[in-house]
Protein backbone atom coordinates (compact mmCIF):
# COMPACT_ATOMS: atom_id res chain seq x y z
CA UNK A 1 0.00 0.00 0.00
CA UNK A 2 1.46 3.34 -0.97
CA UNK A 3 2.12 6.14 1.46
CA UNK A 4 -0.39 8.25 -0.46
CA UNK A 5 -3.15 5.69 0.04
CA UNK A 6 -2.29 5.23 3.73
CA UNK A 7 -2.44 8.99 4.20
CA UNK A 8 -5.81 9.15 2.48
CA UNK A 9 -7.23 6.38 4.64
CA UNK A 10 -5.97 8.01 7.83
CA UNK A 11 -7.44 11.32 6.79
CA UNK A 12 -10.76 9.66 6.02
CA UNK A 13 -10.76 7.91 9.41
CA UNK A 14 -10.08 11.18 11.16
CA UNK A 15 -13.03 12.80 9.41
CA UNK A 16 -15.42 10.00 10.31
CA UNK A 17 -14.18 9.34 13.86
CA UNK A 18 -16.53 10.58 16.59
CA UNK A 19 -15.44 13.75 18.38
CA UNK A 20 -14.11 13.37 21.89
CA UNK A 21 -16.99 13.40 24.36
CA UNK A 22 -17.46 16.52 26.42
CA UNK A 23 -17.05 16.23 30.17
CA UNK A 24 -20.37 16.99 31.83
CA UNK A 25 -20.36 18.94 35.08
CA UNK A 26 -23.55 19.04 37.11
CA UNK A 27 -24.44 22.31 38.83
CA UNK A 28 -27.28 22.06 41.34
CA UNK A 29 -28.95 25.40 42.02
CA UNK A 30 -31.90 27.03 43.76
CA UNK A 31 -33.05 29.59 41.22
CA UNK A 32 -36.39 29.34 39.47
CA UNK A 33 -38.26 31.80 37.28
CA UNK A 34 -36.41 34.67 35.63
CA UNK A 35 -33.30 34.18 37.75
CA UNK A 36 -33.18 30.51 36.80
CA UNK A 37 -33.50 31.41 33.12
CA UNK A 38 -30.63 33.89 33.43
CA UNK A 39 -28.52 31.29 35.24
CA UNK A 40 -29.12 28.80 32.45
CA UNK A 41 -28.18 31.47 29.93
CA UNK A 42 -24.82 31.86 31.66
CA UNK A 43 -24.21 28.11 31.56
CA UNK A 44 -25.14 28.05 27.87
CA UNK A 45 -22.69 30.88 27.22
CA UNK A 46 -19.87 28.90 28.78
CA UNK A 47 -20.83 25.77 26.90
CA UNK A 48 -20.79 27.68 23.62
CA UNK A 49 -17.44 29.32 24.37
CA UNK A 50 -15.50 26.05 24.48
CA UNK A 51 -15.93 22.40 23.55
CA UNK A 52 -14.23 20.45 26.36
CA UNK A 53 -16.83 20.78 29.10
CA UNK A 54 -20.59 21.08 29.42
CA UNK A 55 -22.14 22.66 32.49
CA UNK A 56 -25.53 21.08 33.26
CA UNK A 57 -27.67 23.26 35.55
CA UNK A 58 -30.20 21.32 37.63
CA UNK A 59 -32.87 23.16 39.63
CA UNK A 60 -33.34 21.49 43.04
CA UNK A 61 -35.91 23.77 44.66
CA UNK A 62 -35.46 26.40 47.36
CA UNK A 63 -32.15 27.14 49.03
CA UNK A 64 -32.86 24.83 52.00
CA UNK A 65 -34.13 22.12 49.65
CA UNK A 66 -31.01 22.37 47.49
CA UNK A 67 -28.69 22.12 50.48
CA UNK A 68 -30.63 19.16 51.87
CA UNK A 69 -30.56 17.43 48.48
CA UNK A 70 -26.80 17.93 48.16
CA UNK A 71 -26.15 16.49 51.63
CA UNK A 72 -28.32 13.46 50.88
CA UNK A 73 -26.63 12.98 47.49
CA UNK A 74 -23.18 13.14 49.04
CA UNK A 75 -24.09 10.45 51.54
CA UNK A 76 -25.27 8.29 48.64
CA UNK A 77 -22.12 9.08 46.63
CA UNK A 78 -24.27 10.75 43.95
CA UNK A 79 -23.26 14.36 44.59
CA UNK A 80 -22.88 16.99 41.86
CA UNK A 81 -19.57 18.75 41.31
CA UNK A 82 -21.08 22.19 42.07
CA UNK A 83 -23.89 23.16 44.42
CA UNK A 84 -25.30 26.62 45.10
CA UNK A 85 -25.60 27.20 48.86
CA UNK A 86 -27.13 30.27 50.47
CA UNK A 87 -25.07 32.29 52.92
CA UNK A 88 -26.76 30.84 56.02
CA UNK A 89 -25.51 27.42 54.97
CA UNK A 90 -21.87 28.55 55.09
CA UNK A 91 -21.30 27.32 58.64
CA UNK A 92 -22.81 23.97 57.75
CA UNK A 93 -20.59 23.60 54.69
CA UNK A 94 -17.46 24.62 56.59
CA UNK A 95 -18.18 21.97 59.19
CA UNK A 96 -18.60 19.26 56.53
CA UNK A 97 -14.97 18.14 56.54
CA UNK A 98 -14.10 15.90 53.63
CA UNK A 99 -17.21 16.84 51.68
CA UNK A 100 -15.94 20.15 50.34
CA UNK A 101 -13.15 20.86 47.86
CA UNK A 102 -12.13 24.45 48.81
CA UNK A 103 -12.19 26.73 45.79
CA UNK A 104 -8.76 28.24 46.47
CA UNK A 105 -7.28 24.72 46.48
CA UNK A 106 -9.20 23.67 43.38
CA UNK A 107 -7.97 26.65 41.38
CA UNK A 108 -4.38 26.13 42.52
CA UNK A 109 -4.54 22.43 41.66
CA UNK A 110 -5.85 23.28 38.21
CA UNK A 111 -3.19 25.94 37.56
CA UNK A 112 -5.70 28.81 37.50
CA UNK A 113 -4.94 32.32 38.72
CA UNK A 114 -7.18 33.14 41.66
CA UNK A 115 -6.53 36.29 43.67
CA UNK A 116 -8.86 37.19 46.58
CA UNK A 117 -7.93 40.86 46.07
CA UNK A 118 -9.87 40.79 42.80
CA UNK A 119 -13.18 40.35 44.66
CA UNK A 120 -15.25 42.80 46.69
CA UNK A 121 -13.77 42.64 50.19
CA UNK A 122 -17.05 42.30 52.17
CA UNK A 123 -18.15 39.48 49.89
CA UNK A 124 -14.97 37.45 49.74
CA UNK A 125 -14.31 37.98 53.45
CA UNK A 126 -17.52 36.20 54.39
CA UNK A 127 -16.62 33.09 52.43
CA UNK A 128 -12.99 32.81 53.53
CA UNK A 129 -11.36 30.89 56.35
CA UNK A 130 -9.36 32.70 59.09
CA UNK A 131 -6.24 32.49 56.89
CA UNK A 132 -7.99 34.36 54.08
CA UNK A 133 -8.47 31.35 51.79
CA UNK A 134 -11.65 31.47 49.70
CA UNK A 135 -13.74 28.36 50.34
CA UNK A 136 -16.51 28.88 47.77
CA UNK A 137 -16.95 31.05 44.70
CA UNK A 138 -19.05 34.18 45.23
CA UNK A 139 -21.81 34.16 42.63
CA UNK A 140 -25.10 35.79 43.59
CA UNK A 141 -24.31 38.01 46.55
CA UNK A 142 -26.82 40.59 47.73
CA UNK A 143 -27.56 42.96 50.58
CA UNK A 144 -30.86 44.53 51.66
CA UNK A 145 -31.77 48.07 50.60
CA UNK A 146 -34.80 50.37 50.70
CA UNK A 147 -37.24 50.77 47.81
CA UNK A 148 -39.81 53.56 47.94
CA UNK A 149 -42.78 54.86 45.97
CA UNK A 150 -41.88 58.35 44.75
CA UNK A 151 -45.44 59.05 43.65
CA UNK A 152 -46.79 58.28 47.13
CA UNK A 153 -44.12 60.52 48.65
CA UNK A 154 -45.16 63.39 46.40
CA UNK A 155 -48.85 62.83 47.15
CA UNK A 156 -48.06 63.03 50.87
CA UNK A 157 -46.22 66.32 50.44
CA UNK A 158 -42.77 64.72 50.80
CA UNK A 159 -39.83 65.34 48.51
CA UNK A 160 -39.81 62.27 46.22
CA UNK A 161 -36.05 62.58 45.76
CA UNK A 162 -35.34 62.33 49.50
CA UNK A 163 -35.62 58.94 51.20
CA UNK A 164 -35.74 58.56 54.99
CA UNK A 165 -32.22 58.18 56.39
CA UNK A 166 -33.12 57.28 59.97
CA UNK A 167 -35.79 55.18 61.63
CA UNK A 168 -37.18 58.38 63.11
CA UNK A 169 -37.70 59.67 59.58
CA UNK A 170 -39.23 56.35 58.50
CA UNK A 171 -41.86 56.86 61.23
CA UNK A 172 -42.36 60.54 60.32
CA UNK A 173 -42.66 59.88 56.59
CA UNK A 174 -44.91 56.86 57.12
CA UNK A 175 -47.30 58.86 59.28
CA UNK A 176 -47.57 61.59 56.65
CA UNK A 177 -48.16 59.00 53.94
CA UNK A 178 -50.91 57.21 55.86
CA UNK A 179 -52.58 60.36 57.20
CA UNK A 180 -52.67 61.90 53.72
CA UNK A 181 -54.14 58.76 52.17
CA UNK A 182 -51.21 58.44 49.75
CA UNK A 183 -50.92 54.79 50.82
CA UNK A 184 -52.55 52.57 53.42
CA UNK A 185 -49.27 51.72 55.13
CA UNK A 186 -45.89 53.33 55.46
CA UNK A 187 -43.58 50.37 55.04
CA UNK A 188 -43.20 46.63 54.83
CA UNK A 189 -40.22 44.31 54.67
CA UNK A 190 -39.06 40.95 53.45
CA UNK A 191 -36.86 38.66 55.55
CA UNK A 192 -37.60 39.92 59.08
CA UNK A 193 -34.70 37.94 60.54
CA UNK A 194 -32.13 38.96 57.91
CA UNK A 195 -33.15 42.59 57.31
CA UNK A 196 -34.62 43.66 60.65
CA UNK A 197 -32.29 41.78 62.99
CA UNK A 198 -29.06 40.55 61.36
CA UNK A 199 -28.49 43.65 59.22
CA UNK A 200 -29.91 45.94 61.89
CA UNK A 201 -27.26 44.61 64.29
CA UNK A 202 -24.44 44.99 61.76
CA UNK A 203 -25.37 48.53 60.73
CA UNK A 204 -25.43 49.59 64.39
CA UNK A 205 -22.18 47.74 65.18
CA UNK A 206 -23.96 45.44 67.63
CA UNK A 207 -22.92 41.81 68.15
CA UNK A 208 -25.24 39.11 66.90
CA UNK A 209 -23.35 36.43 68.78
CA UNK A 210 -20.08 35.56 70.46
CA UNK A 211 -16.91 34.30 68.76
CA UNK A 212 -16.97 37.21 66.30
CA UNK A 213 -20.50 36.37 65.20
CA UNK A 214 -19.44 32.76 64.67
CA UNK A 215 -16.42 33.55 62.49
CA UNK A 216 -13.91 32.58 65.17
CA UNK A 217 -15.16 29.02 65.41
CA UNK A 218 -17.59 26.82 67.30
CA UNK A 219 -18.49 27.18 70.98
CA UNK A 220 -20.42 30.36 70.20
CA UNK A 221 -23.73 31.77 71.42
CA UNK A 222 -26.32 34.19 70.10
CA UNK A 223 -26.62 37.61 71.77
CA UNK A 224 -29.06 39.47 69.52
CA UNK A 225 -31.34 40.45 72.41
CA UNK A 226 -29.50 43.65 73.33
CA UNK A 227 -30.89 47.18 73.80
CA UNK A 228 -30.75 48.24 70.13
CA UNK A 229 -32.51 45.11 68.91
CA UNK A 230 -35.15 45.38 71.65
CA UNK A 231 -35.72 49.06 70.82
CA UNK A 232 -36.26 48.22 67.18
CA UNK A 233 -38.67 45.33 67.79
CA UNK A 234 -40.57 47.51 70.27
CA UNK A 235 -40.94 50.08 67.51
CA UNK A 236 -41.98 47.54 64.89
CA UNK A 237 -44.73 46.36 67.23
CA UNK A 238 -45.84 49.95 67.91
CA UNK A 239 -45.75 50.84 64.22
CA UNK A 240 -47.71 47.71 63.37
CA UNK A 241 -50.39 48.54 65.93
CA UNK A 242 -50.54 52.09 64.56
CA UNK A 243 -50.98 51.02 60.95
CA UNK A 244 -47.61 52.36 59.81
CA UNK A 245 -46.00 48.94 59.30
CA UNK A 246 -47.37 45.76 57.77
CA UNK A 247 -45.73 42.37 58.33
CA UNK A 248 -44.92 40.54 55.10
CA UNK A 249 -44.81 37.05 56.58
CA UNK A 250 -42.14 34.61 57.78
CA UNK A 251 -38.95 33.49 56.01
CA UNK A 252 -38.68 35.67 52.87
CA UNK A 253 -41.92 37.49 53.56
CA UNK A 254 -43.89 36.51 50.47
CA UNK A 255 -46.66 39.01 51.22
CA UNK A 256 -44.31 41.99 51.28
CA UNK A 257 -43.63 42.44 47.53
CA UNK A 258 -47.33 42.61 46.52
CA UNK A 259 -47.94 45.17 49.25
CA UNK A 260 -45.36 47.41 47.60
CA UNK A 261 -46.20 46.66 43.96
CA UNK A 262 -49.88 47.44 44.51
CA UNK A 263 -49.17 50.72 46.29
CA UNK A 264 -50.51 49.40 49.60
CA UNK A 265 -47.22 50.25 51.33
CA UNK A 266 -45.01 53.13 50.22
CA UNK A 267 -41.66 51.76 51.46
CA UNK A 268 -40.28 48.26 51.02
CA UNK A 269 -37.06 46.83 52.46
CA UNK A 270 -35.62 43.74 50.86
CA UNK A 271 -32.66 42.28 49.00
CA UNK A 272 -30.88 44.26 46.31
CA UNK A 273 -31.59 41.19 44.18
CA UNK A 274 -35.27 42.22 44.31
CA UNK A 275 -34.42 45.17 42.05
CA UNK A 276 -35.29 43.39 38.80
CA UNK A 277 -38.62 42.21 40.23
CA UNK A 278 -39.43 45.66 41.60
CA UNK A 279 -38.76 47.34 38.27
CA UNK A 280 -40.80 44.69 36.44
CA UNK A 281 -43.81 44.77 38.77
CA UNK A 282 -44.02 48.31 40.15
CA UNK A 283 -45.11 49.82 36.83
CA UNK A 284 -47.73 52.26 38.11
CA UNK A 285 -45.29 54.51 39.97
CA UNK A 286 -41.68 55.66 39.96
CA UNK A 287 -39.39 53.74 42.31
CA UNK A 288 -36.64 55.25 44.43
CA UNK A 289 -33.69 53.37 45.91
CA UNK A 290 -31.88 54.15 49.16
CA UNK A 291 -29.76 52.60 51.93
CA UNK A 292 -31.39 51.02 54.96
CA UNK A 293 -32.18 53.46 57.79
CA UNK A 294 -30.42 53.63 61.14
CA UNK A 295 -31.07 54.99 64.64
CA UNK A 296 -29.05 58.19 64.85
CA UNK A 297 -29.29 58.16 68.65
CA UNK A 298 -27.45 54.81 68.60
CA UNK A 299 -24.79 55.39 65.95
CA UNK A 300 -23.70 58.56 64.15
CA UNK A 301 -22.21 56.87 61.09
CA UNK A 302 -23.84 53.54 60.26
CA UNK A 303 -21.62 50.57 59.49
CA UNK A 304 -21.80 48.46 56.35
CA UNK A 305 -24.68 46.08 55.75
CA UNK A 306 -24.00 42.37 55.38
CA UNK A 307 -24.47 39.95 52.53
CA UNK A 308 -27.10 37.48 51.55
CA UNK A 309 -27.44 35.41 48.43
CA UNK A 310 -25.31 32.37 47.74
CA UNK A 311 -22.00 30.99 46.56
CA UNK A 312 -20.93 27.96 44.57
CA UNK A 313 -19.39 25.16 46.59
CA UNK A 314 -17.40 22.33 45.02
CA UNK A 315 -18.03 18.88 46.43
CA UNK A 316 -15.34 16.24 46.70
CA UNK A 317 -15.53 12.75 45.25
CA UNK A 318 -15.87 13.63 41.55
CA UNK A 319 -13.48 12.84 38.67
CA UNK A 320 -10.39 14.96 37.95
CA UNK A 321 -11.63 15.94 34.49
CA UNK A 322 -14.82 17.31 36.07
CA UNK A 323 -12.76 19.50 38.39
CA UNK A 324 -10.85 20.84 35.39
CA UNK A 325 -14.23 21.81 33.97
CA UNK A 326 -15.30 23.43 37.23
CA UNK A 327 -12.13 25.54 37.30
CA UNK A 328 -12.64 26.61 33.68
CA UNK A 329 -16.27 27.52 34.44
CA UNK A 330 -15.31 29.53 37.52
CA UNK A 331 -12.79 31.45 35.44
CA UNK A 332 -15.57 32.20 32.96
CA UNK A 333 -18.01 33.26 35.71
CA UNK A 334 -15.48 35.72 37.13
CA UNK A 335 -14.93 37.54 33.83
CA UNK A 336 -16.08 41.17 34.18
CA UNK A 337 -18.34 40.99 31.13
CA UNK A 338 -20.14 37.87 32.40
CA UNK A 339 -20.49 39.24 35.92
CA UNK A 340 -21.64 42.67 34.71
CA UNK A 341 -24.39 41.08 32.63
CA UNK A 342 -25.56 39.04 35.65
CA UNK A 343 -25.28 41.96 38.09
CA UNK A 344 -27.06 44.45 35.86
CA UNK A 345 -29.84 42.06 34.90
CA UNK A 346 -30.63 40.88 38.44
CA UNK A 347 -29.55 43.45 41.04
CA UNK A 348 -27.09 41.08 42.68
CA UNK A 349 -23.78 42.66 43.63
CA UNK A 350 -20.84 42.60 41.23
CA UNK A 351 -18.50 40.08 42.85
CA UNK A 352 -15.28 41.56 41.48
CA UNK A 353 -13.83 45.04 41.53
CA UNK A 354 -13.28 44.82 37.77
CA UNK A 355 -17.00 44.19 37.25
CA UNK A 356 -17.90 47.34 39.17
CA UNK A 357 -15.28 49.32 37.25
CA UNK A 358 -16.71 48.01 33.98
CA UNK A 359 -20.20 49.13 34.96
CA UNK A 360 -18.89 52.59 35.73
CA UNK A 361 -17.03 52.86 32.42
CA UNK A 362 -20.18 51.69 30.61
CA UNK A 363 -22.16 54.47 32.27
CA UNK A 364 -24.56 51.89 33.71
CA UNK A 365 -24.86 53.39 37.19
CA UNK A 366 -25.32 56.90 35.84
CA UNK A 367 -28.02 55.72 33.44
CA UNK A 368 -29.74 53.66 36.17
CA UNK A 369 -29.97 55.81 39.31
CA UNK A 370 -29.94 53.80 42.51
CA UNK A 371 -28.36 50.73 40.94
CA UNK A 372 -25.20 51.26 42.99
CA UNK A 373 -26.93 51.83 46.36
CA UNK A 374 -26.25 48.28 47.51
CA UNK A 375 -22.59 48.49 46.51
CA UNK A 376 -22.07 51.80 48.31
CA UNK A 377 -23.86 50.54 51.42
CA UNK A 378 -22.02 47.24 51.79
CA UNK A 379 -18.59 48.80 51.14
CA UNK A 380 -18.87 51.88 53.35
CA UNK A 381 -16.18 52.06 56.01
CA UNK A 382 -14.12 49.16 57.27
CA UNK A 383 -16.15 46.15 58.44
CA UNK A 384 -15.99 45.59 62.19
CA UNK A 385 -16.21 42.28 64.03
CA UNK A 386 -19.94 42.97 64.28
CA UNK A 387 -20.52 44.00 60.65
CA UNK A 388 -18.61 41.40 58.67
CA UNK A 389 -21.55 39.02 58.79
CA UNK A 390 -23.02 36.19 60.85
CA UNK A 391 -21.79 32.65 60.34
CA UNK A 392 -23.41 29.96 62.47
CA UNK A 393 -24.44 26.40 61.80
CA UNK A 394 -28.14 25.63 61.25
CA UNK A 395 -28.89 29.34 60.87
CA UNK A 396 -31.94 28.48 58.79
CA UNK A 397 -33.59 26.91 61.83
CA UNK A 398 -32.57 29.87 63.97
CA UNK A 399 -34.23 32.24 61.50
CA UNK A 400 -37.39 30.18 61.72
CA UNK A 401 -37.30 30.59 65.50
CA UNK A 402 -36.81 34.35 65.12
CA UNK A 403 -39.78 34.57 62.75
CA UNK A 404 -42.10 32.70 65.11
CA UNK A 405 -41.09 34.88 68.06
CA UNK A 406 -41.68 38.00 65.98
CA UNK A 407 -45.17 36.76 65.20
CA UNK A 408 -45.75 36.20 68.93
CA UNK A 409 -44.69 39.81 69.49
CA UNK A 410 -47.10 41.17 66.86
CA UNK A 411 -49.90 39.04 68.35
CA UNK A 412 -49.35 40.71 71.73
CA UNK A 413 -48.34 37.44 73.35
CA UNK A 414 -44.86 38.69 74.31
CA UNK A 415 -42.96 41.92 74.74
CA UNK A 416 -40.02 42.66 72.47
CA UNK A 417 -37.58 41.70 75.23
CA UNK A 418 -39.41 38.45 75.91
CA UNK A 419 -39.61 37.57 72.21
CA UNK A 420 -35.91 38.23 71.59
CA UNK A 421 -34.89 36.43 74.78
CA UNK A 422 -36.91 33.41 73.67
CA UNK A 423 -35.43 33.57 70.15
CA UNK A 424 -31.90 33.66 71.61
CA UNK A 425 -32.65 30.73 73.91
CA UNK A 426 -34.14 28.67 71.09
CA UNK A 427 -31.31 29.67 68.77
CA UNK A 428 -28.65 28.64 71.27
CA UNK A 429 -30.28 25.23 71.70
CA UNK A 430 -30.19 24.75 67.91
CA UNK A 431 -26.60 25.98 67.81
CA UNK A 432 -25.43 23.69 70.64
CA UNK A 433 -26.95 20.69 68.90
CA UNK A 434 -25.08 21.64 65.74
CA UNK A 435 -21.80 22.21 67.58
CA UNK A 436 -22.11 18.91 69.48
CA UNK A 437 -22.65 17.08 66.19
CA UNK A 438 -19.57 18.68 64.64
CA UNK A 439 -17.18 18.80 67.61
Amino acid sequence: MTRTLIGALLASAALTAPAAAQTEVQWWHAMGGELGAKLEEIAAGFNAAQSDYRIVPVYKGSYPETLTAAIAAFRANEQPAIVQVFEVGTGTMMAAEGAVYPVHQLMTDQGRTFDPADYLAPVVGYYSDPAGNILSLPFNSSTPIMYYNKDAFAAAGLDPEVAPRTWGEVEEFSRKIVDSGAANCGFTTGWISWVQLENLSAIHDQPYGTQENGFAGLDSEFTFNGPVQVQHWDNLKRWSDGGLFQYGGPVGGNDAPPKFYSGECAIYMNSSASRAGVIENAKDFEVGFAPLPHYDDRIAEPMNSIIGGATLWVLSGREDNEYAGVAAFFDYLSQPEVQADWHQATGYLPITNATYDLGQSQGYYEANPGSDVAIQQITRGTPSVNSKGVRFGNLTQVRDAVDSEFEALLAGQKTAQEALDAAVERGNTILRDFEDANS
